[in-house]
Parts: structure tokens; sequence; C-alpha cells
């Protein structure tokens, strides 16, 4: 039985101008289920770098929170353009399980396309690939969002994201991580939320 208050360390990135932005934040939000918010993290990432997934691994293994985490989310697989987590790694490095949302279906062949302008396109594709199959589920009966996990089966992982899903169509972790980390790069808060 899940704990109604477990603790998800939801993550999203700020806006940035392409060609002239080198650094975004990455604002990380402890949420206790879809309840409240409980504490925040932030580190900055190199924009369409491949630092992500250590900066991300370091912070949480840093955090004072990290023995209450049971659970991390991403609002998409790529943070700072094309800076790409790597799901398989954060899991095996923190030993948590990690969960990445996504509103629309990502386009898998867009992506590979964009992809091949970085030299490292065949390691970034990998780690697209590694993170497993996309999968669809219901929110409140209304509202299809996709997902892909690692560490947890297809039924925890609805649970906690329909646990987590308390005011809008997306969990509350990634609802108020990016709700922060808008108004830290803008001065205020704004979009879709």
């Amino acid at each position: 039985m899940l704990k109604s208050e477990i603790r998800i360390l939801g993550f999203d990135d700020g806006a940035f101008q392409p060609h002239i932005s080198s650094e975004v934040p990455v604002i990380g939000v402890i949420f206790r289920g879809g309840k409240f918010l409980d504490g925040a993290l932030r580190t900055d990432i190199t924009v369409d770098g491949m630092d992500a997934t250590d900066k991300i691994v370091k912070l949480i293994n840093s955090t004072r929170h990290k023995k209450q985490l049971k659970v991390l989310m991403f609002d998409g697989i790529t943070l700072g353009g094309f800076n790409i987590v790597d799901i398989k790694k954060v899991h095996e490095e923190t030993r948590i399980p990690v969960i990445v949302i996504n509103r629309k279906h990502p386009d898998l062949k867009k992506v590979k396309e964009a992809l091949k302008n970085f030299d490292d396109f065949e390691e970034r594709w990998k780690i697209i690939l590694n993170a497993g199959e996309i999968k669809k589920m219901r929110i409140k009966g209304t509202k299809d969002i996709f997902y892909q996990s690692y560490g947890l089966t297809d039924k925890q992982t609805q649970e906690i994201i329909e646990l987590s899903t308390t005011r809008s169509f997306i969990p509350e972790p990634l609802r108020v991580a990016h709700l922060i980390v808008t108004a830290v790069v803008r001065g205020e808060s704004y979009g879709r939320a």
C-alpha cells in the first residue's frame, strides 16, 4: 500500500535563450504525495550539454532529504535543450526509482533528427532508448499523459502519478517545480504548470 505522503522529488528546468544562454537552472521540489511542499533544491546545467545526469545525481546524493525520498520525477527526459537525463544511471547511482512525465507523446523521430546535430549523437540516442517504453495513462478520467519509469512496476508508477496529481493534470512536484523555476528565471511564474 502506497503511503499518501510519499516523498517525491520533482524536477523542471528554466527557460533559456538558444545560442545565448550557456546554463539553465534546474529546480527540484520535494512534495509529500500531492499534498504539500517539503523542500526545494537547485542546480545549474549546461544548455545542450551532457552534465544533467551527473549534476542531478550529485544534488540528490548530497541533500539531507535523501533518506526520505522514495521517487524522483522529471518533466520530460531532456533538460536545458538536449541535456538528456539518463534515468537508468540516476536510479543506479541514487537507488531511488524514477518517473518521467510528458503531456504529449514525444516525437522520437524528431528527437532523433535533432540529436544528429551533435557529435555525440550515438551516446545521446542510447540514453533516450535506455529510458524504456513510453506508456500512456488517463488522469482524472479525462486527460492522457505519457510516462516512462525505472525501478517501479507500471502499477506502482500509475499509483504514484495518481496520488501526486491533485490540482491539475500533472503531478504536483512537477507543477510546483515549474512555477518556482520560471519565477527564478523570469522574475514571475508563468505558463502551463
